[in-house]
């Protein structure tokens, strides 16, 4: 992850503003708030800055994802070309459903909210919408979950990090 929120920081920040950058990063799948606070760290927007812009940045997509996704993912299975990858993501994110499943509201605040590779919003999302779960409840449960990536990625990138590299 740290060479994509590298990648994304040079080539980025070049053009538009730093916050811009991160409020992009945060929007991503993969990197999401998570790759925002640590670029926020790293191009030394301070942390009041950053936070509500990573946050936003990374609910953004989520609405969509959960009204629309399953209609373009059954869209995109019709065609040759993207049939095999759109039965990957469905299997990747089924994959890791377990806990959603199990503990529904608790297990996706948790599935999003501790940051670890392929867990996040965009995934929780997609997840959530594949098991048919209410959409307020996934909705409360991935914004919690955003909120406590938050804190995590707060401290790790200014606490951690941010001692290191300063």
């Amino acid at each position: 992850m740290e060479v994509l929120v590298q990648w994304f920081t040079d080539n980025l920040s070049q053009f538009i503003s730093a916050e811009m950058v991160i409020f992009i990063i945060s929007m991503v799948p993969i990197l999401e708030l998570r790759g925002g606070l640590l670029a926020a760290s790293l191009l030394k927007i301070p942390a009041a800055t950053a936070i509500p812009i990573c946050i936003i940045g990374n609910i953004i997509p989520i609405p969509f994802i959960l009204l629309f996704i399953r209609q373009i993912f059954k869209l995109m299975k019709k065609t040759k070309i993207f049939h095999g990858l759109i039965e990957k993501l469905e299997n990747r994110a089924m994959g890791k459903s377990d806990q959603i499943k199990k503990y529904e509201f608790w297990g996706l605040m948790l599935f999003v909210g501790i940051p670890l590779p392929g867990t996040g919003a965009w995934t929780g999302a997609l997840i959530a919408s594949l098991l048919e779960v209410d959409i307020k409840k996934s909705s409360l449960a991935i914004l919690g979950g955003i909120i406590m990536a938050t804190v995590i990625m707060y401290v790790v990138s200014y606490g951690l990090v941010g001692n290191i590299v300063h």
